[in-house]
């Protein structure tokens, strides 16, 4: 194998001009922002007292004894928790009281993850707060096509657009699923992805534990192998087959990446009074007990694996079995799994711009907002989704994308807090315009204009007639102008050569090992 240490060289680009009104109107495209370094500096909000969390803590320690969490098909998972201390039936594994977190004890409070540069690198945990596209969907829609199977050149689109994206500093990882190639391969193709289109860290695959090993190989060619022993650059989202069910799949890849000191962020998967019971106290302590069981499981493999505490847990409608998301449940839940969360002293992850709605309109911007506002008072450290969820997840759009990354920067601003001190408090311009004087011309006023107030990328301000006049485009239709101007500058940063070579004939080698696997 290469063992190229990775030269992190700067990124580069060209500028293009997107045809169209709409594209004429979007703000034009260049060299891509560094990424934001974000560290919140307004406090989480703390929904549940002492007595409440340790209630909490107590049901779920019951659960983990009374219940058990079963891992199945994982010989090796069962041997590992047998020789720690736990009771071990069949495919069962049970914790005494304080056990499980005990094991987790050894996980990293914070971690960075490297980027191709040094300003991609990213820190998870503490009051650093990370934000990622979308994950998972097998669809994509934009305006002038609708809704389709997504192909490896939308995975590649959005994972230009996020790279594009001061706001999200994490690549992501199944953006979309790419089902114009074979699953048992499209991993390669996928991962390649992340590595040539884009420099921030990145997620590899977890479909199979074969998979999470050549995402990792492909991270090591580009890296250097020695290099990664010490340092994270990939992460596997292992999500438990919730109720209580770790399956020989996910166990396997959350293995992988543990052995190789490279993240995981575990998560239960919870609708509930489908993946279990209605009320959300109870769903609570069940989530914390599904994730203190895989943390537990990364620290037997490795003692001190980077590791992130995951939950996907929202409500459902129980007339019809969908879910739902940004319910004021649902919203409660992320609070308090994000106090459980910072008990156990772990980096968190919640979830972003969710919603079930279909396309981008009222419902999914309300939705979106409620969620994602949730978790960032919750005080998240990785925010999943953060832009293009539509459907439940099933979908991806272009244009939903580009109106969460305007939001992503209105969040930040936001969690950055207020500074009081001699220049914001302005005392100068007061001196200099007096009463019943505008500001608009203070000297103040000419040296904070486009600093003072976040600028939105899509927010049309216009008069009504100015509106009219400019083809009364509606912030969809802005959207979509904004997101094609994005995608015709194509930043593409530079990769060594050799580090690329390495990494074709890789994917070249492995895809001819086996045959063409479609479902």
């Amino acid at each position: 194998m290469l063992n190229t240490a990775i030269s992190r060289p700067g990124g580069a680009s060209r500028t293009g001009r997107s045809g169209g009104r709409i594209a004429r109107l979007a703000r034009r495209a260049g060299p891509p922002p560094a990424p934001v370094v974000f560290t919140r500096k307004i406090p989480a909000y703390e929904l549940l007292g002492e007595d409440a969390l340790e209630r909490l803590e107590l049901h779920a320690d019951w659960i983990l004894k009374e219940i058990g969490i079963e891992f199945r098909g994982d010989e090796d998972a069962l041997a590992l928790f047998r020789d720690a201390g736990a009771t071990v039936t069949e495919s069962r594994v049970r914790f005494d009281p304080g056990h499980a977190r005990a094991l987790c004890a050894s996980a990293p409070a914070s971690f960075t993850m490297h980027g191709r540069t040094p300003q991609a690198d990213i820190t998870l945990g503490g009051d650093h707060l990370v934000f990622m596209p979308a994950y998972g969907p097998p669809f994509v829609s934009d305006l002038e096509r609708g809704r389709r199977y997504a192909t490896i050149e939308d995975f590649r689109n959005f994972v230009k657009l996020a790279y594009a994206s001061p706001w999200l500093n994490h690549s992501g990882g199944t953006v979309c699923e790419p089902v114009d190639l074979p699953v048992n391969k499209r991993h390669l193709d996928m991962v390649y992805c992340h590595l040539r289109h884009s420099t921030k860290p990145f997620m590899g695959s977890v479909t199979a534990p074969e998979r999470a090993e050549d995402s990792i190989a492909m991270a090591r060619l580009a890296y250097g192998e020695a290099w990664m022993e010490d340092n994270c650059v990939i992460q596997g989202n292992i999500n438990v087959n919730s109720p209580l069910v770790y399956d020989h799949v996910m166990s396997g890849a959350l293995k992988a990446y543990a052995r190789a000191n490279q993240s995981a962020v575990i998560s239960p998967f919870i609708l509930g009074g489908a993946m279990g019971p209605v009320t959300q106290p109870a769903l609570l302590a069940q989530s914390h007990a599904e994730a203190m069981a895989g943390i537990a499981l990364s620290q037997l493999v490795r003692e001190g694996a980077p590791i992130v505490y995951g939950n996907f847990l929202t409500t459902m409608d129980l007339k019809t079995g969908a879910p739902t998301f940004g319910t004021p449940e649902a919203n409660l839940s992320t609070m308090a799994i994000a106090q459980l969360c910072r008990r156990l002293g772990l980096p968190l992850r919640c979830g972003g711009h969710l919603t079930a709605s279909k396309v981008a309109d009222g419902q999914a911007m309300q939705e979106s907002a409620a969620s994602m506002m949730s978790g960032l008072m919750a005080g998240s450290n990785f925010v999943f989704h953060a832009a293009g969820w539509l459907e439940g997840g099933l979908t991806i759009g272009y244009e939903k994308f580009v109106m969460d990354l305007d939001q992503c920067g209105m969040m930040l601003r936001m969690l950055g807090g207020l500074t009081i001190n001699e220049d914001t408090l302005a005392a100068d311009a007061y001196r200099q315009a007096g009463p019943g004087e505008t500001f608009l011309g203070t000297a103040h006023t000419l040296a904070h204009f486009e600093d003072a107030n976040y600028l939105s990328a899509l927010a049309d301000t216009a008069s009504f007639e100015q509106w009219n006049e400019n083809g009364r485009l509606d912030l969809e239709q802005r959207a979509a102008g904004k997101w094609k101007a994005m995608l015709e500058a194509e930043p593409a940063p530079p990769l060594d050569p050799a580090v690329d070579e390495a990494l074709l004939d890789f994917m070249a080698r492995r895809k001819s090992e086996q045959p063409d696997q479609w479902h």
